[in-house]
């Protein structure tokens, strides 16, 4: 895929840094010497980490070049790195394990948590948000548009795979921990209408089901996807629409 875009991802900064912000919450740890945020865009999730815990080394990973050079430029003092989730080896063993919105994007990524618990320090904490939104109608709608024109064959395998069932999640982590929480939060975001639907999952989950299309296929593809979009999510009776967004949350503590 084409780089992330921060610009297009921050246009709706508070909103998508409110689960973080209820994640980080969550986090039963007072003073964590080292800290990692996996997957860490453009750095709103970490400016959280570091007003929590000033004193901790704090490590930022993402693969997205233009993310990184974004958090650089936000918070100067903080280590970033570009690295895969799927194969990061920490160089010391964390206290915090932090990962806002990027798991949902590895098929495999169930093993790698079990994986990542036991790369923790003694009582540290692996935290995780991710969407679970594949049956709302921002995501179903993608699929139909997909599969329903001319760029059917090009986008055959541009839907992420859904989530596990909670209990999958819950049997696979337990023995490796000492606690477990695993919850859900449905959000409801007021927009100002469905274009702003439409703009808020360009830069997450449409991205890929665009990055494969021409330019006029992108454009095809935006038309017939935002009039739907327009059916799907009506005005409210005061203006704007509401957005809804499932989140799964995972703490586990090692």
């Amino acid at each position: 895929m084409a780089d992330w875009s921060p610009e297009t991802y921050l246009t709706f900064e508070d909103e998508r840094t409110r689960p973080a912000r209820d994640l980080l919450n969550a986090v039963p740890l007072a003073d964590p010497a080292f800290v990692i945020d996996i997957g860490c865009g453009p750095g709103n999730s970490t400016e959280l980490l570091v007003e929590r815990f000033p004193a901790a080394r704090l490590l930022g990973i993402d693969t997205s070049p233009a993310m990184l050079e974004t958090a650089r430029a936000r918070l100067p003092g903080v280590e970033f790195r570009l690295a895969d989730a799927a194969d990061f080896r920490p160089d010391a063993p964390p206290e915090l394990l932090f990962a806002n919105a990027v798991f949902q994007w590895l098929p495999g990524h169930l093993d790698l948590f079990v994986r990542l618990v036991s790369e923790l320090a003694p009582g540290g904490v692996l935290a995780v948000q991710m969407p679970d939104n594949l049956a709302e109608p921002t995501h179903a709608l993608m699929r139909e548009v997909a599969a329903g024109g001319c760029w059917a064959a090009k986008l055959a395998g541009a839907a992420r795979a859904p989530l596990p069932p909670v209990r999958t999640y819950y049997e696979a982590l337990k023995p490796h921990c000492r606690l477990l929480d695993i919850w859900h939060t449905v959000y409801n975001h007021p927009l100002a209408d469905a274009a702003a639907v439409v703009e808020w999952v360009r830069s997450t989950g449409l991205k890929p089901f665009l990055d494969p299309l021409d330019a006029d296929e992108r454009a095809g593809f935006l038309a017939a996807y935002t009039a739907k979009v327009t059916d799907a999510y009506p005005p409210l009776a005061g203006g704007g629409v509401l957005l809804r967004f499932p989140r799964l949350f995972i703490v586990a503590t090692r």
